[in-house]
């Protein structure tokens, strides 16, 4: 989850290790820090805090060097201080590092034994000791990286300086991403393309165990065993134009509004528009399927379950959701016969992909459902459901969302006509209705103000309840969880069923209570949830449509009326609203709404 930038360059390296930093602030940090071989010896500068201060420490005292590394940290293993911030440094070895080390404690306590001293509270540092302990019996910089690798255990993400190599840089990755660029006369490593980007749009990505040495002109790539390998140079879009704000705010901000345009571009990836067919790439025989297992984190949990509703009704067809965190240790009883469907924004989440292997090493089939396409997670399993949102910069994920439901709802028509749950002609009028989304999206994201004219009294409240039947379930855990995120207000999402079994306790005249009720075969269910909970002096926050409107209990607070929709596509046309309500809360509140406190956007470690 941490920023990784490393530059063999010609010029300065200074300014472009900030650039680059700050293009992966999405990433989430908490202090950040550059080293550079200054005359043989590297130099360090480091600050605890944002970016800014880091460039404060540079203009009272400049790194005057041609290369260097660069890290933005999200505090792991000890407080976020300048004494924790990488690089780190031990002897003649400086590095930074994206991971944990699980061994790191043993590691530490051999190389006190053999005099080794240690600054920090970090595991980052041990490697760095080792890396240096290895080099003192006169191996070769790869030679002493390889030996020091081979005795870590965890996830890491390296870019390594040793003092003097003028010209070299060193990475390494397990678990955690890292890619190499090619430039004109100078070389990169980065923690993804979008590091890279601004210097080169030639990238080649690490395989799972690979290491690099790069210098002005090349890249000396080699597997685990230590064997010389070519990894592929790719040439990846220049995606300046889409990490920019434009007129927004805030990053998050745009990435709402930019949602009926990704939308579009996801959908019209799964569904051909002349013939009205579901078409899902990859060759996954549905009608041979005997489950689905969906595993995922966060958001895109949620969207997982997003994904069981629709597939469940529309297909006949079994799926689990599970949280990857817990799936991957409770020793889950899998079959053969299933399809393990991993979804993540990044391709990276630490759980998620663990939880993928143990599916596959039971031999089930495997997709993933992710953004970005030269992830671990893409590079591994079977099948790839890209969901073509473009980049998302936010922390807390909207458009991503957006993209990942329309992606399982294409699968779930797919799926049910693969299973002759459907025929032709349902399945022609199920894409049309997809079709439709983009526009209502864009419809539901000019409701705007009206969800502005409550932002400020939810703004006021300690805790805040969501409500929903069928579909709108999932979307109350995504209304809350957002809200949580952004405004650190309490929330909680819950089945409306289960209001009388406990959450109606929480109800009086201070707690806001979301309730998401279009008017499809659950809104008389809901309706009687929002008499009861006005009657305990509940203030409801009602979303709806036209029609819901006209029917609402008397005394209901209409709030938000959203656009007549079919259930199909409710649970797209309705996430602006949820998530504008988050976004504008945090905005009255002060709060750092692209970058929430103690979050991150790639959660590479467990």
């Amino acid at each position: 989850m941490c920023g990784i930038i490393g530059i063999v360059g010609a010029s300065s390296v200074q300014e472009r290790l900030i650039e680059s930093l700050k293009r992966l602030e999405y990433r989430g940090y908490d202090s950040a820090g550059v080293a550079g071989v200054v005359d043989g010896r590297v130099q360090r500068r480091r600050a605890a805090g944002k970016i800014r201060a880091l460039e404060e420490v540079l203009a009272a005292d400049g790194l005057n060097a041609t290369v260097g590394i660069g890290h933005t940290r999200w505090a792991t293993h000890g407080a976020p201080t300048v004494r924790n911030a990488h690089p780190h440094t031990s002897g003649r070895v400086t590095l930074v590092h994206n991971g944990i080390i699980e061994n790191y404690a043993e590691i530490r306590e051999r190389l006190k034994a053999a005099g080794k001293t240690f600054e920090s509270d970090t595991d980052t540092e041990v490697i760095a000791a080792l890396l240096d302990h290895e080099l003192s019996s006169g191996k070769a910089p790869t030679e002493a990286l390889k030996a020091t690798l081979d005795q870590l255990a965890g996830a890491y993400a390296l870019g390594v300086l040793i003092d003097g190599h003028d010209t070299l840089v060193m990475g390494a990755r397990r678990g955690s991403p890292l890619v190499v660029g090619y430039g004109d006369g100078e070389m990169f490593i980065g923690s993804d393309a979008l590091a890279v980007g601004p210097f080169t749009n030639r990238v080649a990505y690490l395989d799972e165990g690979d290491f690099v040495a790069i210098d002005h002109t090349s890249a000396q790539i080699y597997d685990s065993a230590g064997k010389k390998v070519e990894r592929a140079i790719r040439t990846v879009p220049t995606s300046a134009a889409l990490v920019e704000k434009g007129n927004y705010r805030h990053f998050m901000e745009k990435e709402i509004h930019d949602q009926p345009e990704g939308c579009q571009r996801t959908i019209a990836a799964y569904v051909d528009t002349l013939t009205g067919q579901a078409s899902v790439p990859g060759g996954i025989d549905f009608a041979a399927l005997e489950r689905i297992q969906i595993v995922a984190c966060g958001t895109a949990y949620i969207a997982g379950l997003m994904g069981k509703y629709l597939i469940e009704q529309l297909a006949d067809l079994p799926v689990d959701v599970e949280i990857a965190s817990e799936f991957r240790y409770r020793q889950p009883a899998l079959r053969s016969g299933a399809l393990v469907i991993a979804v993540s924004q990044s391709g990276e989440t630490a759980d998620t992909l663990a939880a993928l292997r143990y599916c596959m090493a039971k031999g089930m089939k495997s997709a993933a459902i992710v953004n970005a396409q030269e992830s671990t997670m893409a590079r591994e399993v079977d099948v790839v459901w890209p969901i073509h949102c473009g980049p998302e910069i936010g922390v807390a994920s909207t458009k991503a969302f957006t993209a990942q439901v329309a992606v399982l709802t294409a699968l779930a028509v797919a799926a049910a006509r693969a299973r002759g749950r459907i025929d032709a002609a349902e399945e022609q009028r199920l894409v049309r209705l997809l079709l439709e989304a983009p526009r209502l999206l864009a419809e539901s994201i000019e409701l705007e103000e009206a969800v502005k004219s409550v932002a400020l009294e939810v703004s006021k409240a300690r805790d805040v309840l969501y409500l929903g039947r069928g579909p709108m379930y999932p979307l109350a855990l995504e209304g809350a969880l957002k809200l949580k995120e952004l405004s650190y207000i309490h929330a909680e999402g819950y089945a409306a069923g289960e209001l009388k079994h406990g959450p109606i306790a929480l109800v009086d005249e201070q707690t806001p209570i979301v309730i998401l009720a279009p008017f499809d075969s659950y809104f008389e269910k809901s309706a009687s949830n929002m008499s009861e909970v006005m009657a305990r002096g509940g203030q409801v926050v009602f979303i709806t449509d036209p029609e819901g409107q006209k029917h609402a209990p008397p005394g209901a607070r209409v709030v938000v009326t959203a656009p007549r929709c079919d259930p199909l596509i409710a649970p797209l046309v309705y996430s602006p609203p949820i998530q504008l309500l988050a976004y504008h809360v945090a905005v009255l509140k002060g709060a750092d709404v692209d970058q929430p406190r103690n979050l991150a956007k790639s959660v590479t470690v467990e």
